[in-house]
């Protein structure tokens, strides 16, 4: 509720309306989103600066990421805002709650991982995780382990959600499978 008043304050000081926070607000303002990209609607976009933001297509956004396309930490020693182009390649993956800092390039196919800050831009084909982000390995070495993980992980169907009205024993079931692993759902 606070923060809630606090951003209402905060919008009307900086003259910003709830309109503008929108994806399709963004969009008008000049970013270029492509096809079949998806989660984007729940992520924090810098509006002030929303047409120096590419994305490309087949992109998924997982909730709470921000893209900032301006720092503002440079205006008190040099009195003017450090801006850069953000640009997503094709058929990447954004972890939640990660930060893509101005001036930043992701290479098709990489994922980033969940909280990450990306403040140097990433080629193709990687997997990056960590604050700063560091490259971990290639997506081609991860998908490798991924495999091997998910041969020996208990698998669970698309019932096992909430979506699908999961029951106390399936639950319990989960909870008793996953122990000491982790399991995979549909």
């Amino acid at each position: 509720m606070i923060k809630k008043i606090i951003q209402k304050i905060y919008y009307k000081i900086k003259g910003i309306t709830p309109e503008q926070l929108t994806l399709e607000a963004n969009i008008n303002a000049g970013m270029k989103v492509g096809k079949n990209c998806y989660g984007l609607i729940g992520c924090t976009i810098d509006y002030a600066h929303s047409w120096l933001i590419e994305i490309g297509d087949d992109v998924v956004f997982a909730p709470q990421v921000y893209l900032l396309a301006h720092d503002t930490s440079t205006k008190r020693s040099l009195d003017y805002t450090r801006i850069g182009k953000i640009k997503i390649g094709n058929n990447c993956f954004i972890g939640a709650r990660a930060f893509i800092m101005p001036g930043v390039t992701i290479g098709d196919n990489s994922i980033v991982g969940a909280g990450s800050i990306v403040s140097k831009s990433v080629p193709a084909d990687v997997v990056v995780a960590g604050n700063p982000a560091r490259i971990i390995c290639t997506v081609a070495e991860y998908e490798i382990k991924l495999k091997s993980t998910f041969e020996t992980s208990p698998k669970f169907g698309k019932e096992y959600t909430l979506d699908f009205s999961i029951t106390d024993a399936m639950k319990q079931e989960m909870i008793e499978k996953m122990e000491n692993t982790v399991g995979f759902v549909k």
